[in-house]
Parts: structure tokens; C-alpha cells; sequence
């Protein structure tokens, strides 16, 4: 069986139009996990033919707002599309506990108003929260999925994904620069998808802030040579900063093809890879 990865949210902090905020689905052939939840993912998540309440798992790569931003609208609409207690799963790192707590305090309210308004609805969302640490590995179903550090500082900790199924294996960095850790994760598997970002478009823009955010983030460039080091198959590029013109992905496309001659995706949101 094969791995599936769609592209929920291909965006950045910067809000668009067209792109929802980084999100990514891997569905195999008994698991369908969300890595990371940025702005739009319900919705992304409804396009992929998807729910909340059909999720195996949350996985969060780390915890800075554009990624955990649409983590409430998550655990909202998976609660009350259940008909009973159903426990949603999220694995994370260090820290994600005191995360979903401050959005569960945030969402007292209105829990109360349904509370108060359906009888069907007196339990509050059910929630398994774990934490992990790199070296963790746990399975859902025949899915076996382990966590690796990936090296975003300041940010910390930070973790990336490999997800096994049936001799198919993808890697999901999240947001890194390459480290050694990295090409461990990274390394033979069928899918390698990576935040990217492009240096030299970003120094052109007259803002300190963002050329602030170039030194922890892999380029094009960088992810590509993480690819050709690690023996992947294909490299998918996501959470584009900036996000392509339209019709600019074939100059992104060269500059990675220029490191690594395995197969490189980049697209729009809902862009889906399989394994095979």
C-alpha cells in the first residue's frame, strides 16, 4: 500500500489568498494524519475529502503560531461532529500539552453555549495529548511513524516525522535547516517534504523581520542537496516563503533541479504525492 501526502496549506505567516497555512495529509492504508495545523486547515482538509473526526492523529513539528494557528477550529469541529465521546489524537513536541490547554481555556465559552444549548453534546472534547521526544516512535494501526530533531533555533524543540506503511516511507522536516538529524530522517525514503524558503527573493524586500527568518529555514537550494545526501526519491517543496508568482514554480524547479536529479514537486494547496 502506498503512502498518499496532499498539500493542505502551502502558505507562510504572511497572509494569501490562495494559500491556506502549512498543513500536510498523510493518509496510508489504515491512517490519516495531519502534520501541523495552519490557517484554513478545516477547510483544506474538507477539499481533500477529509474531516476532523476521520483523523488517526494531529502531529505538530513545533509550536509557532503559523503552524498551530487552526489547532482550536481542529478540536472544535471534531467534537461536535461526534456523536459520542471520540479522543482526538495529538503528538507533539515538549510544550504541546500547555498549548492545548491554553486553547481548550480559550474555547470555556462557547463549550458552555453548547453545553447549554445541546443534549447530545455533554461532553467536552475528548483529547489524547502526547509528547515526544527525538528517538519517540509509536504506531497507528500498521503505520509506524518516528520522531527525529530537526534544528529550527531559536525555536525549540523542534521535530520532523518519518511515516513507514507496507515498505513505503516519507519524511515530513517541517521547518528546518539542514543538520545532521535531518539527513538521518530523510534518508532512502520515497518522499522527503520540506519548507522552503528563498533567500534571495527575501533580500530584496526591504524588511529586517524578514530577512530575519532566512537563517532557520532550508532554502530551495538546501533542501535539495538534503535530498541528493539522503538518497530520496522525491523531494516535495512546501510553505513557500515568498509563495511563487504564478507561473514562476519552474524557476524554483531549476534551482533545486540543479542539486538533486530525483523528482521535485512544487504546487498549490491540495498538490497530492503517493509513494510508487
Amino acid at each position: 500500500m502506498s503512502i498518499e501526502i496532499t498539500l493542505l496549506g502551502t502558505g507562510s505567516p504572511l497572509p494569501s489568498a490562495d494559500r491556506a497555512g502549512p498543513s500536510t495529509l498523510v493518509r496510508t492504508g489504515d491512517a490519516t494524519v495531519l502534520v501541523d495545523c495552519g490557517r484554513g486547515v478545516v477547510m483544506r482538509l474538507a477539499a481533500a475529502g477529509v474531516l476532523p473526526i476521520g483523523l488517526s492523529a494531529v502531529l505538530l513539528t513545533h509550536l509557532h503560531s503559523d503552524h498551530i494557528t487552526d489547532l482550536n477550529d481542529v478540536i472544535t469541529t471534531q467534537w461536535v461532529m461526534s456523536t459520542e465521546p471520540t479522543p482526538l489524537r495529538i503528538i507533539g513536541p515538549r510544550g504541546t500539552a500547555q498549548v492545548v490547554d491554553a486553547v481548550l481555556s480559550m474555547l470555556e465559552r462557547d463549550m458552555g453555549y453548547r453545553h447549554a444549548h445541546h443534549a447530545d453534546l455533554q461532553h467536552p472534547p475528548t483529547l489524547s495529548v502526547t509528547e515526544v521526544d527525538p528517538g519517540n516512535s509509536f504506531a497507528l494501526g500498521s503505520t509506524t511513524i518516528s520522531v527525529h530533531r530537526t534544528d529550527h533555533r531559536p525555536v525549540e524543540p523542534t521535530v520532523g516525522y518519518r511515516v513507514e506503511h507496507d515498505g513505503a516511507v516519507a519524511a515530513l522536516a517541517g521547518d528546518s535547516v539542514p543538520c545532521p538529524e535531518l539527513d538521518a530522517m530523510c534518508a532512502g525514503v520515497d518522499i522527503y517534504v520540506q519548507t522552503v524558503i528563498r533567500d534571495d527573493l527575501a533580500a530584496l524586500v526591504p524588511s529586517e523581520r524578514l530577512h530575519d527568518i532566512c537563517d532557520y529555514h532550508s532554502t530551495v537550494e538546501q533542501a535539495a542537496q538534503t535530498a541528493a545526501r539522503a538518497g530520496v526519491g522525491t523531494l516535495v517543496m512546501t510553505h513557500y516563503v515568498p509563495a511563487p508568482a504564478p507561473g514562476a514554480e519552474d524557476e524554483w524547479l531549476t534551482l533545486a533541479a540543479a542539486h538533486f536529479d530525483g523528482d521535485i514537486v512544487i504546487g498549490p494547496d491540495l498538490t497530492k504525492v503517493t509513494t510508487g
